[in-house]
């Protein structure tokens, strides 16, 4: 089970709206086959792993990262193909959430007196698809947060300068978490200091994070190269009182999408619902210090990324990662599980989830 979740997490970031899942054929304990989903609408990871084996296949056991499908989607259920396989064991780190399947596939495997075990490194399984368990209990994306910072928690100097706090290494790092997600959420203010492209840039490649934009106003610059560039798709939220005609001109970009809400003023809750509704999974929050506050003072953060650079700017006027109203009592902070703390470079990467969630 731990080679098959492995081989999911390395697909982790391209399976969207699919989880990653990997599986693994076993026969006279030798591996037969491996696969892994590696995009919706192509097989999924019992099948590669099932046509991997070959002859080896019947009365063999199947591990497999999550419970098989038992519903026609793109393809036919999996649990069909295990069926007919004649597969003697399948091996299940966690239930599938998903109302259409859930249990249901595990039920078909035992009519057909197919030996069924299932939480092998459940909780393994249930860390690697935080994102889809999160969106598919919810209808809401899964929010991480991420801020670099001085070690006295300065994201930039009192004059506003903050290229470079981190190291490159942090940074390409931060690229690869924007493969993971399905968009990247900004202020207005970042895009109109920093001209941000919100794109992917690793070394071979990666998937582009849909571009979410919070602009009551509308005041993102034509210019801009979030509405320039075409490479991923721009939606930006405005207030209720953007005209039409400002609008279009915006829209005349085929990539780009202009969300009206009901108020003047935007609300995260009702943003972070809509990109549900869109079946966005995943938000990487990369906005400043008062875009990271409204996600804070919202109660929708799940996941916090912070990159901490050797570095002492001082200064009470020197922006922190989070500013805004902030919280008022010690006993309705937001409380953090650290899970991972890694060395980059120069710089040190903190994680910390939810409490509950880790």
């Amino acid at each position: 089970m731990r080679t098959a979740l492995q081989i999911a997490q390395s697909v982790k970031g391209q399976t969207y709206p699919n989880p990653p899942v990997g599986a693994v054929v076993v026969k006279d304990h030798v591996i037969r086959g491996l696969g892994a989903h590696l995009q919706a609408g192509t097989d999924h990871a019992e099948v590669h792993a099932i046509n991997m084996a070959g002859d080896y296949v019947k009365g063999s056991t199947l591990y497999v990262t999550l419970e098989p499908c038992s519903h026609t989607g793109k393809i036919g259920p999996c649990v069909d193909l295990i069926v007919e396989k004649e597969i003697s064991r399948v091996v299940i780190a966690v239930k599938d959430p998903n109302e259409r399947v859930s249990g249901k596939g595990i039920d078909i495997l035992k009519e057909a007196n197919i030996a069924v075990d299932l939480g092998v490194l459940g909780n393994e399984a249930k860390q690697l698809n935080d994102v889809f368990f999160h969106y598919i209990n919810r209808s809401r994306p899964y929010i991480t947060l991420k801020s670099a910072v001085s070690l006295d928690g300065k994201i930039a100097t009192k004059t506003g300068e903050s290229k470079w706090i981190t190291c490159e290494e942090s940074r390409r790092d931060v690229h690869f978490y924007r493969h993971l997600h399905d968009a990247i959420l900004v202020g207005v203010n970042t895009v109109i200091e920093d001209d941000p492209l919100l794109t992917t840039r690793l070394e071979h490649g990666g998937r582009h994070p849909k571009r979410i934009i919070l602009d009551s106003h509308l005041r993102t610059p034509l210019t801009a190269n979030v509405i320039t560039n075409n490479d991923a798709e721009t939606i930006i939220f405005v207030g209720h009182h953007v005209t039409s005609e400002k609008i279009k001109s915006y829209e005349e970009n085929t990539h780009v999408h202009i969300v009206k809400q009901a108020t003047k003023d935007i609300c995260i809750d009702k943003v972070v619902t809509q990109l549900g509704e869109r079946e966005i999974a995943s938000v990487l929050v990369e906005g400043g210090a008062t875009v990271h506050d409204s996600f804070l003072q919202s109660n929708l953060v799940n996941h916090y990324i912070l990159y901490l650079a050797p570095k002492l700017m001082g200064g009470k006027e020197a922006p922190t990662a989070i500013t805004g109203e902030g919280i008022s009592s010690i006993n309705d902070v937001l409380d953090l599980d650290i899970t991972h703390v890694e060395q980059l470079d120069k710089d040190v990467k903190i994680i910390a989830v939810r409490k509950g969630e880790s």
